[in-house]
């Protein structure tokens, strides 16, 4: 059974617990989310299989999931970005978060999210079993999506996406 990393609200492990009792207790664990960037300022957005335990359908970053007990949270990041769309690139921190969201199966995502950032240029190859479809989008054209669509999102791309749009508008010109 998977594990995830209990937390405080400063990031301090205070445990572990299965993956599933966590999200059914709404207990605080750590996460993290990948957001994936194109030489034209592009962002790869996954569309989540049908089948996922929550949110299957809607659209988000490149990946998100939960580092393993003892696995630092940067090459958690970069196994699941390998694991769900077959490729790996250097990732770098953004920011962090902490949200809770509940949904409609009973489960809640109550997670303090470690955003990272990276470049790629290249194939995906996207694993079906955890990622339905995907495309590059303007940073500005998923703003319009979000406002015109938010239930097309994920709840934690809904969260993280205006520090995105920030870190976009302050940093990209200077990569």
């Amino acid at each position: 059974m998977e594990q995830v990393i209990l937390v405080n609200e400063k990031d301090q492990a205070i445990g572990t617990m299965e993956k599933m009792e966590a999200h059914r207790k709404g207990v605080l664990h750590r996460a993290f989310s990948v957001f994936i960037f194109d030489r034209h300022g592009k962002m790869l957005l996954q569309q989540r299989a049908l089948h996922k335990y929550h949110s299957g359908g809607l659209w988000t970053n490149a990946c998100c999931s939960h580092p393993r007990p003892g696995e630092e949270t940067v090459l958690a990041a970069s196994r699941r970005l390998k694991e769900e769309l077959g490729f790996q690139t250097s990732l770098q921190p953004m920011f962090q978060f902490t949200y809770k969201a509940e949904f409609e199966n009973g489960l809640t995502e109550y997670e303090f999210d470690h955003v990272f950032f990276g470049m790629y240029e290249g194939a995906v190859v996207q694993n079906e079993e955890e990622v339905m479809n995907f495309q590059f989008e303007t940073v500005e054209k998923i703003a319009e999506r979000i406002t015109l669509e938010p239930e097309n999102f994920t709840a934690w791309f809904r969260i993280a996406f205006p520090g995105v749009k920030r870190w976009y508008k302050n940093v990209w010109s200077s990569l």
